[in-house]
């Protein structure tokens, strides 16, 4: 990164690197994303019902607006559909500012998954600013560096101008001391401080994702909107993927060691897990201090902004 880059990646949260594709990497993934919208729309055969199943695409008019991230389908594409996202995974001038961003040994954590965007594609509520916790996805500085847990890359494939819509965001968020306000989460009230940044097609816009608030307005572009998302976490944080599978205290540790513990004993024996949307019980103290397991306590669902909302 230069040292204008990094001022303004620290200061706002986000960062727009223009021209980070060519022309006819642009132009092949197009062809690629065509080649998904026909089989997802047309397709028969059982490789287009498994990409279906994985895609789960949502459709607005016709046009396909989202397809999930959890399964890296784009990845999985048969050739020479798949190599232009599979160039992108080690993309030079993205690689070079995540090593800055989030460490040298980052990973894919999610994706690389497409979100579209057509005339009247709803609003994307805000979203991140470190809410609840999750220290896998916060910013920090220590000896002089910094340190972003969760790094998305959302690659454009379409151009999009400013206030024509798709990803926006507040810029400074990621070191807000404060829960977001109930209207500018909906953005029915914006406060003048969400930002849509102009892109060009083969441009990428990397930002905080879970550090800063973002997320999307309604589509208003002439052309429909096309991007690839890729979610890289430091080696040492995670957010999706395999943990929440074997988090179970039986499975993480063995039956026998927890065997016989009491609810409350077994509720510090889960595994690791990148999601706190696990149904895995909390404890709490009750008013004569005694310990107990709170089975409705979400972290997800119990957030500063959730109280700020409540007055």
């Amino acid at each position: 990164m230069t040292a204008r880059e990094r001022y303004y990646w620290d200061l706002v949260g986000h960062l727009v690197v223009l021209n980070v594709l060519t022309a006819s990497e642009v132009a092949e993934a197009n062809e690629a994303l065509d080649y998904l919208d026909d089989r997802l729309q047309n397709g028969t055969d059982e490789a287009s019902d498994l990409l279906r199943k994985h895609a789960q695409p949502r459709w607005l008019d016709g046009k396909l607006v989202w397809a999930d991230h959890t399964i890296p389908f784009l990845l999985m594409l048969p050739q020479p559909h798949c190599e232009p996202f599979r160039k992108m995974l080690a993309q030079p001038q993205i690689v070079r500012r995540l090593r800055e961003m989030c460490g040298e040994g980052f990973r894919l954590d999610g994706g690389p998954f497409f979100i579209g965007g057509t005339s009247g594609t709803e609003v994307h509520k805000l979203h991140g600013a470190g809410e609840p916790h999750k220290p896998y996805v916060a910013y920090a500085k220590q000896n002089g560096a910094s340190f972003t847990g969760a790094v998305t890359v959302s690659y454009a494939f379409s151009d999009a101008g400013a206030r024509e819509g798709g990803f926006a965001c507040v810029p400074g968020s990621h070191k807000s001391r404060y829960p977001i306000p109930p209207g500018l989460r909906t953005m029915d009230d914006a406060m003048g401080c969400v930002e849509n940044p102009s892109v060009k097609a083969g441009d990428a816009i990397l930002f905080m994702n879970g550090a800063q608030t973002h997320g999307a307005v309604p589509w208003k572009g002439a052309n429909a909107r096309r991007s690839i998302l890729f979610m890289y976490a430091a080696r040492s944080a995670a957010r999706h993927g395999a943990s929440r599978l074997c988090i179970d205290p039986a499975t993480y540790w063995d039956k026998d060691t927890v065997s016989g513990m009491t609810a409350e004993q077994e509720a510090v024996m889960y595994g690791p897990s990148s999601s706190p949307q696990t149904d895995g019980p909390y404890l709490d103290l009750d008013e004569d201090g005694v310990v107990q397991v709170d089975r409705d306590f979400l972290p997800s669902l119990r957030t500063a902004s959730d109280t700020f909302l409540q007055g």
